[in-house]
């Protein structure tokens, strides 16, 4: 279970930052940076883990206690346009960066503390202008992480869950828009819409078949 180990090791606050929706063939990357009080942390109850290993359920729980207070977290989305323009990589690592960049201002301007330290998720470092390190696996070993990686992840679950809405048949409210064999078979039924990453292979390769149709242009 991850712990505050890691952010023990620094003086001042300790941003975490993680993402959801890499490998997805649809939907916006979500970037999410957190920042906990230790004091408060104290109080909550057992179960913050990696989000991956959570239920939903218990991911929307902790959600509405990460996010109370809105100096303590940034949330932002990448869009497809961005993700087929600058590559899944470039565009997830900036999404990050913007992400710390805006709650190291937002803890300074709360009088929490003007040298943040970040944690990143992962091995990739974005391009920062501050003290940072890299956490492999960092969602099963840093607290703050773990916090960013449920924000992220339930942001962009009711992000996928709104498109799904508005383009019925593709799955989205439960694939999440990662390429399952039913969101494939859908895409051959129904074609590309404006929401698929195109720069991804599965999709340009659909798009060199002629699968995008007129009324999901866009």
């Amino acid at each position: 279970m991850p712990d505050l180990s890691i952010e023990s090791g620094f003086d001042g606050p300790v941003i975490g930052v993680d993402e959801a929706g890499r490998g997805p063939w649809a939907g916006p990357v979500t970037i999410a940076a957190a920042w906990l009080d230790q004091d408060a942390v104290a109080g909550f109850p057992p179960g913050l883990d990696d989000s991956k290993k959570m239920t939903a359920a218990s991911r929307a729980a902790f959600h509405g206690i990460l996010t109370q207070l809105p100096h303590h977290h940034v949330v932002l989305s990448v869009p497809v346009e961005v993700i087929d323009r600058d590559g899944i990589l470039k565009a997830t690592l900036a999404g990050m960066a913007r992400a710390a960049e805006l709650l190291a201002k937002r803890l300074a301007e709360a009088g929490i503390g003007e040298a943040a330290q970040i944690l990143i998720d992962g091995n990739q470092m974005p391009p920062l202008a501050r003290p940072a390190q890299t956490v492999v696996k960092g969602d099963s070993r840093s607290l703050s992480i773990a916090a960013a990686s449920v924000i992220a992840k339930h942001e962009r679950d009711r992000i996928m869950q709104r498109l799904a809405g508005e383009n019925p048949g593709y799955g989205w409210e439960r694939n999440m828009g990662y390429g399952t064999a039913a969101h494939r078979e859908a895409l051959d039924r129904l074609g590309v819409t404006r929401h698929h990453r195109r720069s991804f292979a599965p999709i340009r390769r659909l798009l060199c078949d002629g699968a995008e149709t007129p009324s999901r242009k866009g």
